[in-house]
C-alpha cells in the first residue's frame, strides 16, 4: 500500500533511513512508520501478520500498537507541516530504509545494523547495497539524503552516484540535538542545500 501511494518514478529526493524501529516500521511496514501518521495522514491501515519468532517484549501489534515511534512522528510531522497532503509530498519525495529488517538481543533491546558483528553485517550490507542501488535506478533522484550518519555512509559507498548526496540530523530522541528543534534544523539544512525552497 505504501509503494502504491509513494513509489511512482521519478523522484527528486529520496530520504534514506537505517532500518525499522520496533514501534514504527516493525508495526506498520512503512519507513519511520509511526502508527498514527501512517493511519491518519497516509491513510494506510491493514492487517499485520506476526513473525514466526516474536520477542515477548517487542510484540508486533500492527496498527493496534499504542507505543509512539518518536523518530517517525518527527520525520513525517515535518513533511505533513510542509506539504499538507501525502500526494503533494510524494510527487517529488520518497522515504526508504537501507535495511528492511529489525534486530534485537535476548533482552529485547534494539540492535541497529551498525552494531551487528562483521560476519553478519558483511553479507547483509551487500544485499542492502544492491537493493538501494536498484531503488535509486528506478526512482532516478536528484538527491539521496541520509537520515543520520549511517545512512549517509551507505549512500557514499555506492559505486555509481549520478545524484547529489547530503545528510540530515536523525530525529531519534537519543540525540540531544534532535530534542532541541529538530524540525527547524532539518528545514534549514534542506533549504541551504537547495533541496527545498
Amino acid at each position: 500500500m505504501y509503494l502504491e501511494l509513494a513509489g511512482a518514478a521519478p523522484k527528486k529526493v529520496i530520504f534514506l533511513g537505517m532500518n525499522p524501529g520496533p514501534w514504527g516500521m516493525a508495526q506498520t511496514g512503512v519507513p519511520f512508520g509511526e502508527v498514527s501518521v501512517v493511519r491518519d495522514w497516509l491513510s494506510i491501515e491493514a492487517q499485520t501478520e506476526k513473525p514466526e519468532q516474536e520477542h515477548p517484549k517487542r510484540p508486533v501489534q500492527g496498527f493496534a500498537c499504542a507505543r509512539s515511534e518518536v523518530s517517525g512522528r518527527r520525520l513525517w510531522g515535518l513533511f505533513r507541516e510542509r506539504f499538507y497532503t501525502p500526494a503533494e509530498f510524494f510527487r517529488e519525495h520518497f522515504v526508504a530504509n537501507y535495511c528492511p529488517l529489525v534486530f534485537m538481543d535476548e533482552s529485547g533491546a534494539n540492535i541497529t545494523p551498525d552494531k551487528l558483528p562483521a560476519r553478519e553485517a558483511g553479507p547483509l550490507f551487500k544485499l542492502c547495497d544492491r537493493a538501494l542501488a536498484g531503488t535509486i535506478r528506478l526512482l532516478k533522484p536528484q538527491w539521496v539524503i541520509g537520515v543520520g550518519a549511517f545512512a549517509k555512509k551507505r549512500i557514499d559507498l555506492l559505486d555509481e552516484k549520478p545524484f547529489s548526496t547530503a545528510q540530515i540530523l536523525h530525529p531519534s530522541p537519543a540525540s540531544p540535538k534532535a530534542n532541541a528543534g529538530w524540525s527547524g534544523e532539518v528545514t534549514k539544512t534542506l533549504v541551504e542545500l537547495g533541496v527545498w525552497k
